[in-house]
């Protein structure tokens, strides 16, 4: 199936060619579903705190001052679909079919009309007088609504289109506006701030790093207390795209084509991290600093539940390697930590020396995504975070049990890779690499099936210690269009 040339581009890529046939067949074969009990929900799976017990394990994060941690950022590439809308838009107006913006397409009439309420509006607004020697009022006054979209996201404008959502202004301050890389350092001062230091790390677009840096760089300064480090997604954790008939899929030059492999080939990211707690949140969920107060609350919050159990898990394996018969009681803990099952003594160990999650959940309100259930393995259940695509769609009992999901994944993790010896866990061991996705894409107009490796907080955690712990939707502000930075949360 392949030639030389094929084989030398594979092992520039630094894969094997056992992985790319291995990536081949599971196109033909798929992955199979995960198999629901039933949702996680309060008292059953997740853990609801009073406000005396947020308090609580916000005390014991920062009574803490020896942790090491470090703070998290998958950051994304270019904001292409935070800007779909206006793209269509671009794509579809004439100049003389107004309805598209005032009726057709909601979205894009909210941009004109709120246009001046964007953090980016100043810069916008000096570009176009430095194009068009022209007011943006006078600009959308003459019809020129196609004019204010390419200077925002073109090559020769802003280039928005193509920058990641982490260098784009979201809000906007007396001194100026910031970009969420900016809006996560200051969060990361007031939480993951531990032996006079304040360690952040970004995931990158190689063709977004240089940006990235010299933007941190400017925003930091000569400031000293930041360790800030970035990392790309590896070349070698791309996985080959096929025909929908199974083949390797080509480029009109005959080369194989690899695509990036979803988030979860950000577990060797992670796993080059060795520090106590880290820290995991989305570029895109931040808000303005008079909003912040309870989503530090709780990130120390969850910090200190982390630790609490940490010590737990930690105390008991340490009774047990010295001899002490204390199975029972960690059977019991077990049950805290997402297990449910007739557990060997052998297994109980095994299950308690993990790495440990704990991970926030929002109320479900509607948001497209995953959330936390009980799932079959084998006699036993595990708490996982479960997306629609690793449903069984056919089966009616399986998509009411998703469908019946009480919340939501915001993606507000707190994990401890290490063990009860201070070494860390190699994190690659504790994938489940049963739980990839396959889905339908395209290239210059060409069917081609795609494959995303094991979620990083799904399958790529599926054999963690977790605990899901409620949180105040408050905490989950996400911007996945251009219009969400209109909501009253982001102004």
């Amino acid at each position: 199936m392949f030639s030389d040339s094929d084989i030398e581009q594979i092992k520039k890529r630094g894969i094997t060619l056992q992985k790319v046939d291995q990536q081949l067949d599971r196109f033909r074969k798929g992955f199979p579903h995960i198999h629901l009990t039933r949702s996680a929900t309060i008292g059953d799976g997740i853990i609801k705190l009073s406000q005396e017990e947020v308090d609580h394990y916000v005390e014991a994060y920062d009574d803490r001052k020896d942790l090491d941690v470090i703070k998290f950022v998958p950051a994304s590439g270019a904001a292409t679909r935070m800007f779909k809308p206006l793209f269509q838009f671009l794509e579809h107006f004439d100049g003389s079919n107004f309805d598209f913006i005032t009726r057709e397409e909601k979205k894009v009439g909210k941009f004109f009309t709120e246009l001046d309420e964007f953090a980016f509006y100043g810069e916008l607004s000096s570009e176009i007088i430095k194009r068009e020697n022209r007011q943006v009022g006078e600009v959308l006054n003459g019809g020129g609504y196609k004019l204010i979209v390419e200077t925002l996201l073109g090559q020769t404008g802003l280039n928005y289109g193509q920058l990641p959502k982490g260098l784009l202004k979201f809000h906007e301050y007396e001194e100026g506006p910031r970009t969420p890389a900016h809006e996560h350092l200051v969060e990361a001062k007031a939480y993951a701030h531990k032996q006079g230091k304040i360690k952040v790390h970004f995931t990158v677009s190689p063709e977004h790093l240089e940006a990235f840096k010299s933007h941190v760089d400017g925003i930091l300064g000569e400031n000293d207390n930041f360790k800030v480090g970035y990392s790309t997604q590896l070349p070698e954790t791309d996985t080959i795209a096929s025909k929908p008939d199974f083949s390797p899929f080509r480029l009109d030059n005959g080369s194989l084509l690899f695509r990036p492999a979803g988030h979860g080939a950000l577990l060797e990211n992670l796993n080059q991290i060795s520090t106590d707690i880290i820290f995991i949140k989305n570029i895109d969920n931040v808000v303005p600093d008079r909003i912040k107060k309870e989503t530090i609350r709780y990130k120390k919050a969850l910090a200190g539940v982390l630790i609490t159990y940490q010590s737990k898990i930690f105390s008991l394996l340490s009774q047990l390697e010295s001899g002490a018969d204390v199975y029972d009681e960690a059977r019991g803990l077990l049950e805290d930590l997402g297990y449910k099952g007739d557990f060997s003594n052998q297994k109980v160990e095994e299950l308690l020396n993990r790495p440990i999650r704990v991970c926030g959940m929002v109320k479900n309100e509607g948001e497209p995504g995953g959330g936390p259930f009980w799932v079959a393995s084998g006699s036993d259940q595990t708490l996982q975070i479960v997306e629609s695509a690793q449903v069984d769609k056919d089966d009616k009992s399986q998509k009411s049990i998703f469908k019946t999901g009480t919340h939501f994944n915001p993606v507000d993790l707190v994990c401890g890779i290490k063990n009860y010896k201070g070494e860390k866990f190699d994190l690659l061991k504790y994938r489940d690499d049963e739980t990839g996705f396959i889905s339908e894409k395209s290239h210059n107009g060409q069917k081609l099936l795609a494959m995303e490796l094991p979620g990083l907080w799904n399958g790529s955690m599926a054999n963690w210690n977790t605990i899901f712990v409620e949180v105040p939707l408050i905490t989950f502000n996400p911007v996945k269009t251009v219009t969400d930075l209109l909501k009253p949360t982001h102004r």
